[in-house]
């Protein structure tokens, strides 16, 4: 009779039902709309940033600049595994008093790493010289505000307070462009001084969040922080760090093999897929919980919903390249980055390539952290970075900075491979195995089950069972296909 009356759209039960399924949509694009806001308050102005510096400095000075910003991503994503994700794992939508202690230990973890990393690039800086030395100077120097500074936006996320993280990137582009319009007028136009105004602009955002959260960083928990959570950190700092740590070593290889100026190449072509990146980060927000919610809801329209996702980002990113072949020959590549446009042209198609590959790995990445396969995530994430590597260093070796970019495009695609083919047996291992049938071969799909609860975290093994919490997977980065 109780299943019955949950039937009936008449009853109470059955009403506030079918208002909770009217309001998840729109629940949705709020959370993609403020997700897709502040990745474009960040992305573009990273975006403006990077372009302005390389009309400004030239080749050879973008490069060293481009050097110093992938050491940066690889440290971002360093923080990002110790402290941010266990952090969105466990403690998104708590209460209140919860997430303020929570955020306290995390937020002291990332400030942590980012004086380690900071110390580190520092000593690196002393045994290097030239431009790259006085790049890799400013960046040790403001690492702990830049760290800080994308700590705070995530806590603002995991407690669904997406505006506030908007607030806290804008206040960061706020205080960076008069900053560099300073520089130039004064005469202080050199790599050292854009990469330490463009750091210590991050840190004014760092401490405005304090007061926007009404949160202290505790640095002296980020032991206590660390331990407490090493079943997700070394797993998440291991995967987050694989891919940028391929990116930032294969772009070091470009600069040694080829030459220091088609670093920085690499990265003004890099550069020009800000906008889109705008669109592809955003999504990558929002689209774990979404799939979560489908794998609650309807288990065997998960692989579906992971190719329309992997499939409309690669048909955007895509559709933006061909933007860019058409436009930067009439004028718009001289406009964007000036003399060093003509070197960079030739790489627009093959990171093109490169970036349909990156999106179709999106949908099964999505897919395999709503399923909570850490393992096969880390597995492939590994795999694919290895073919990153390999394939840009080999193409470089080959053909130069467009045979990089090119090894790059073929790995890209490996890994969409490799990431689809983990998905399908994540699919398997969770129960799944009619929905992941139907998927592959196209038969009609038989009673499925749902996937087993997860043994709890804290490692008891009572009668009732809390599901484990959903694993969400590092953010692509900028850096990511360099």
């Amino acid at each position: 009779m109780a299943a019955e009356a949950d039937a009936q759209p008449g009853t109470v039960l059955g009403r506030s039902r079918a208002a909770l399924l009217r309001r998840l949509p729109r629940q949705g694009v709020r959370r993609l709309s403020w997700g897709v806001a502040d990745q474009a308050v960040s992305s573009l102005t990273n975006f403006a940033v990077t372009i302005y510096i390389a009309r400004v400095l030239g080749a050879t000075q973008f490069g060293a600049f481009s050097l110093a910003y992938v050491t940066y991503a690889f440290v971002l994503n360093a923080s990002r595994g110790l402290a941010t994700d266990p952090l969105m794992v466990r403690f998104s939508g708590t209460d209140l008093s919860t997430w303020r202690r929570a955020v306290a230990s995390c937020t002291g973890t990332a400030s942590v790493v980012g004086l380690s990393a900071g110390t580190c690039v520092l000593v690196a800086a002393a045994f290097l010289d030239g431009t790259t030395r006085a790049a890799f100077l400013a960046l040790g120097l403001t690492l702990p505000g830049l760290m800080l500074q994308d700590s705070w936006r995530y806590s603002f996320f995991a407690l669904g307070r997406g505006s506030q993280a908007f607030l806290n990137d804008l206040i960061w582009a706020a205080a960076l462009v008069p900053t560099l319009l300073v520089l130039r007028a004064t005469g202080h136009a050199d790599v050292f001084w854009y990469v330490f105004a463009w750091g210590a602009a991050a840190a004014v955002g760092a401490a405005v969040g304090p007061m926007q959260a009404r949160v202290i960083p505790k640095l002296s928990e980020s032991v206590g922080w660390i331990s407490r959570h090493r079943d997700l950190g070394p797993r998440y700092l291991a995967e987050n760090t694989s891919n940028s740590g391929a990116a930032q070593l294969r772009l070091y290889g470009v600069g040694i093999i080829v030459g220091i100026a088609a670093a920085g190449y690499v990265q003004a072509a890099n550069t020009l897929m800000g906008p889109f990146l705008v669109v592809f980060m955003g999504m990558s927000l929002v689209t774990i919980p979404e799939a979560a919610r489908v794998l609650r809801h309807s288990p065997r329209r998960l692989p579906l919903f992971c190719l329309l996702v992997g499939g409309g980002l690669a048909v955007i990113g895509l559709a933006w390249g061909l933007v860019l072949l058409v436009a930067l020959p009439r004028g718009l590549g001289d406009w964007l980055l000036g003399s060093i446009w003509r070197p960079t042209y030739p790489l627009i198609l093959p990171l093109t390539i490169a970036v349909g590959g990156a999106c179709i790995s999106v949908g099964a990445t999505s897919g395999l952290h709503a399923l909570g396969a850490a393992r096969r995530s880390l597995r492939a994430m590994v795999l694919a970075s290895a073919a990153f590597l390999a394939c840009g260093l080999v193409g470089a070796f080959i053909g130069g900075t467009v045979g990089s970019v090119r090894g790059v495009a073929v790995a890209t695609w490996f890994g969409a491979l490799v990431w689809w083919w983990q998905l399908h047996a994540g699919l398997k291992e969770f129960g799944d195995v009619s929905t992941a049938v139907h998927f592959w071969s196209g038969h009609p799909p038989g009673r499925h089950r749902r996937p087993p609860a997860a043994r709890p975290a804290d490692g008891t093994s009572g009668a009732r069972r809390r599901p484990e919490r959903l694993l969400p997977p590092r953010l692509p980065q900028p850096g990511d296909w360099q």
